[in-house]
């Protein structure tokens, strides 16, 4: 657990006591940010107690996979994000880390069971001296939201380039190998598309004028990560139809190729068809079959059968198919 605070004259303040957070919520210009990784069942008892969360509120936070939502109570607000990274374990291409924000007039409470590395790197920025956030929840939830959805992009553009290299390998050997990798990447691109289109429609309510923690100015900032949100989202479906379209090629490749064997069996068989008919001629149990007696009726019916073996061999072999 860890509490940054900033107070227009004290200014910024690290490792304050959690006890005294009460006291200094009672404070509207003291700005509180409030980092909880993994909580335990005191640390749960601690936001319960201090800042007098709704049960179904912290219970939302306590479940993990959540849509990413944001949702409305009686002096605090509920945000569900997701930061993502690339090379997830269990066959995935991405790693997605759940963040929830409980956000107040002035104070802010992330909640996630894993590091997130966007978070360290926000809380290293505000109370950075050189490249300082400004004071208020608006620009620091903005900053936490811009910084998560900007990691977004690499990823993104990770698995495009992937999809080039799989495109080219599925049209040149088209092997199973490469049938698996597919499968993965519509896994992981349905994972993208799963948070982006939900974290979409929660910035645009943070677009709203009437929330009370967002004043106009930040609102500009909004749109733009909402802006991000929409090429990401353009950008997944793009890929998801590229996707879709190796799929198929792959499958016809294979289907050509299943063809072309099909062609090659069924000219074998024909050939071997008509010299088996040749022998089941001459097979038959009647006595009086004029060849059978013949001194040279073997070697003719050899002969007929490696003649009409040749030409049939030759005929498919005009045609392609052998």
């Amino acid at each position: 657990m860890r509490l940054l605070l900033h107070h227009p004259a004290k200014g910024f303040q690290r490792d304050v006591a959690p006890r005294r957070i009460s006291d200094l919520r009672r404070d509207p210009q003291t700005l509180i940010w409030l980092d909880v990784e993994a909580p335990t069942p005191e640390e749960w008892a601690l936001l319960r107690r201090e800042f007098g969360f709704h049960p179904l509120a912290l219970e939302d936070a306590e479940h993990a996979h959540q849509r990413p939502k944001i949702e409305q109570y009686n002096d605090f607000y509920l945000l569900v994000v997701y930061a993502v990274s690339l090379d997830g374990e269990e066959g995935s291409l991405v790693t997605t880390r759940e963040v929830t924000l409980f956000i107040g007039s002035n104070y802010l409470v992330t909640v996630h069971s894993d590091p997130v590395p966007v978070i360290q790197e926000v809380a290293a920025r505000w109370q950075a001296k050189d490249t300082p956030i400004r004071p208020g929840i608006s620009p620091l939830l903005y900053t936490l939201l811009d910084a998560a959805v900007d990691d977004y992009f690499p990823v993104v553009d990770e698995l495009g380039d992937r999809i080039d290299d799989l495109e080219d390998r599925i049209l040149a050997e088209a092997d199973d190998g490469g049938l698996q990798a597919v499968f993965r990447m519509k896994r992981a691109l349905l994972a993208l598309r799963r948070i982006l289109g939900p974290e979409r429609d929660a910035v645009n309510v943070l677009m709203r004028r009437e929330l009370p923690f967002v004043d106009a100015e930040s609102i500009l900032y909004f749109q733009d990560v909402y802006d991000h949100l929409v090429r990401l989202t353009d950008s997944v479906d793009t890929f998801r139809d590229i996707l879709a379209s190796t799929l198929d090629a792959h499958l016809s490749v294979v289907s050509n190729r299943l063809n072309q064997v099909m062609r090659t069996l069924t000219a074998i068989s024909a050939v071997l068809m008509s010299m088996a008919l040749i022998a089941g001629i001459y097979g038959m149990n009647f006595r009086f079959i004029p060849e059978l007696s013949w001194r040279y009726g073997y070697y003719l019916s050899l002969g007929m059968m490696a003649l009409i073996g040749l030409v049939l061999a030759y005929f498919f072999r005009r045609k392609g198919w052998w």
